[in-house]
Protein backbone atom coordinates (compact mmCIF):
# COMPACT_ATOMS: atom_id res chain seq x y z
CA UNK A 1 0.00 0.00 0.00
CA UNK A 2 2.83 2.63 0.88
CA UNK A 3 4.77 2.05 -2.66
CA UNK A 4 1.17 1.97 -4.19
CA UNK A 5 0.50 5.54 -2.68
CA UNK A 6 3.98 7.35 -2.89
CA UNK A 7 4.00 6.06 -6.57
CA UNK A 8 0.30 7.60 -6.95
CA UNK A 9 1.30 10.73 -4.92
CA UNK A 10 4.33 11.44 -6.51
CA UNK A 11 2.63 10.91 -10.31
CA UNK A 12 -0.49 13.38 -9.05
CA UNK A 13 2.27 16.27 -8.05
CA UNK A 14 4.15 15.72 -11.21
CA UNK A 15 1.15 15.90 -13.01
CA UNK A 16 -0.78 18.96 -10.93
CA UNK A 17 2.40 21.43 -11.48
CA UNK A 18 2.47 20.50 -15.62
CA UNK A 19 1.21 23.15 -17.40
CA UNK A 20 -1.61 21.42 -19.04
CA UNK A 21 -3.12 21.24 -15.59
CA UNK A 22 -2.68 24.89 -14.99
CA UNK A 23 -4.43 25.00 -18.79
CA UNK A 24 -7.52 22.68 -17.45
CA UNK A 25 -8.01 24.43 -14.22
CA UNK A 26 -7.92 27.93 -16.69
CA UNK A 27 -10.51 26.41 -19.07
CA UNK A 28 -12.74 25.06 -15.89
CA UNK A 29 -13.16 28.56 -14.41
CA UNK A 30 -13.71 30.08 -17.85
CA UNK A 31 -16.57 27.97 -18.77
CA UNK A 32 -17.87 28.22 -14.71
CA UNK A 33 -17.88 31.92 -15.59
CA UNK A 34 -19.52 31.47 -18.47
CA UNK A 35 -22.38 29.46 -17.80
CA UNK A 36 -23.53 31.89 -15.06
CA UNK A 37 -25.78 34.36 -17.12
CA UNK A 38 -27.34 30.70 -18.19
CA UNK A 39 -28.08 29.78 -14.30
CA UNK A 40 -28.92 33.73 -13.55
CA UNK A 41 -25.57 33.57 -11.22
CA UNK A 42 -27.35 31.12 -8.97
CA UNK A 43 -25.93 29.42 -5.15
CA UNK A 44 -26.10 26.39 -6.89
CA UNK A 45 -24.12 27.79 -9.60
CA UNK A 46 -21.30 29.19 -7.31
CA UNK A 47 -21.55 26.21 -4.92
CA UNK A 48 -20.20 23.96 -8.06
CA UNK A 49 -17.23 26.03 -8.01
CA UNK A 50 -16.55 26.16 -4.34
CA UNK A 51 -17.07 22.80 -3.76
CA UNK A 52 -15.40 21.91 -6.18
CA UNK A 53 -12.29 23.41 -5.66
CA UNK A 54 -12.57 22.56 -2.11
CA UNK A 55 -12.59 19.04 -2.48
CA UNK A 56 -9.38 19.36 -4.79
CA UNK A 57 -7.56 21.63 -2.61
CA UNK A 58 -8.30 19.60 0.53
CA UNK A 59 -7.03 16.17 -1.10
CA UNK A 60 -4.04 18.07 -2.89
CA UNK A 61 -3.08 19.12 0.26
CA UNK A 62 -2.47 15.74 1.67
CA UNK A 63 -0.68 14.33 -1.81
CA UNK A 64 1.62 17.35 -1.98
CA UNK A 65 2.72 16.75 2.15
CA UNK A 66 3.41 13.56 1.44
CA UNK A 67 5.70 13.78 -2.03
CA UNK A 68 7.06 16.70 0.14
CA UNK A 69 8.18 14.87 3.11
CA UNK A 70 9.38 12.04 1.18
CA UNK A 71 11.57 14.38 -0.35
CA UNK A 72 12.74 16.49 2.41
CA UNK A 73 13.31 12.62 4.33
CA UNK A 74 15.26 12.09 1.52
CA UNK A 75 17.68 14.75 0.97
CA UNK A 76 18.26 14.95 4.90
CA UNK A 77 19.44 11.33 4.45
CA UNK A 78 21.53 11.91 1.52
CA UNK A 79 23.25 14.89 3.44
CA UNK A 80 23.89 12.66 6.14
CA UNK A 81 25.33 10.08 4.36
CA UNK A 82 27.58 13.13 2.73
CA UNK A 83 28.43 14.31 6.49
CA UNK A 84 29.12 10.70 7.27
CA UNK A 85 31.83 9.79 4.66
CA UNK A 86 33.61 13.56 4.96
CA UNK A 87 35.11 15.49 7.70
CA UNK A 88 32.24 17.62 8.68
CA UNK A 89 31.33 17.45 12.48
CA UNK A 90 29.32 14.58 13.16
CA UNK A 91 27.03 17.20 15.65
CA UNK A 92 25.27 17.72 12.33
CA UNK A 93 23.93 14.38 11.49
CA UNK A 94 20.29 14.15 12.43
CA UNK A 95 19.65 18.21 13.26
CA UNK A 96 16.53 18.32 11.88
CA UNK A 97 15.37 16.60 15.03
CA UNK A 98 16.99 19.65 17.14
CA UNK A 99 15.02 21.68 18.94
CA UNK A 100 14.67 25.50 17.56
CA UNK A 101 17.08 26.51 20.49
CA UNK A 102 19.65 24.10 19.85
CA UNK A 103 19.79 24.82 16.32
CA UNK A 104 19.90 28.31 17.02
CA UNK A 105 22.86 27.19 19.11
CA UNK A 106 24.43 25.18 16.43
CA UNK A 107 24.18 27.66 13.92
CA UNK A 108 25.52 30.30 16.01
CA UNK A 109 28.54 27.86 16.42
CA UNK A 110 28.81 27.69 12.93
CA UNK A 111 28.76 31.65 12.24
CA UNK A 112 31.83 31.69 14.74
CA UNK A 113 33.47 29.08 12.94
CA UNK A 114 33.05 31.12 9.77
CA UNK A 115 34.33 34.08 11.45
CA UNK A 116 37.21 32.72 12.40
CA UNK A 117 37.95 31.44 9.27
CA UNK A 118 37.65 34.58 7.08
CA UNK A 119 39.69 35.92 9.95
CA UNK A 120 42.42 33.32 9.33
CA UNK A 121 41.71 33.80 5.39
CA UNK A 122 42.31 37.96 5.97
CA UNK A 123 45.59 37.42 7.80
CA UNK A 124 46.72 34.99 5.50
CA UNK A 125 46.03 37.62 2.59
CA UNK A 126 47.58 40.36 4.42
CA UNK A 127 50.93 38.49 5.10
CA UNK A 128 51.18 37.34 1.55
CA UNK A 129 50.52 41.00 0.42
CA UNK A 130 53.81 42.27 3.60
CA UNK A 131 55.81 39.57 1.55
CA UNK A 132 54.86 40.86 -2.32
CA UNK A 133 53.75 37.47 -2.96
CA UNK A 134 50.05 39.29 -4.49
CA UNK A 135 48.42 36.13 -5.54
CA UNK A 136 45.33 36.30 -7.44
CA UNK A 137 44.70 40.14 -8.64
CA UNK A 138 42.14 42.00 -6.75
CA UNK A 139 38.86 42.75 -8.65
CA UNK A 140 39.70 46.15 -10.72
CA UNK A 141 43.21 45.75 -10.60
CA UNK A 142 45.30 45.56 -13.91
CA UNK A 143 47.67 42.35 -13.88
CA UNK A 144 51.93 42.88 -12.87
CA UNK A 145 54.23 42.38 -15.56
CA UNK A 146 56.81 39.53 -14.84
CA UNK A 147 60.33 40.46 -14.85
CA UNK A 148 61.92 37.86 -16.12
Amino acid sequence: MDKFFASFANATARAAGSPIAFLICVALVVAWAAAGPFFHFSENWQLTINTGTTIVTFLMVFLIQNTQNRDGAALQTKLDELIRSSNAGDEFMGIEKLTDKELAELHEKCEAAAKRSHAALDRTRSERARRGHGGAPQEGAQPTESKA
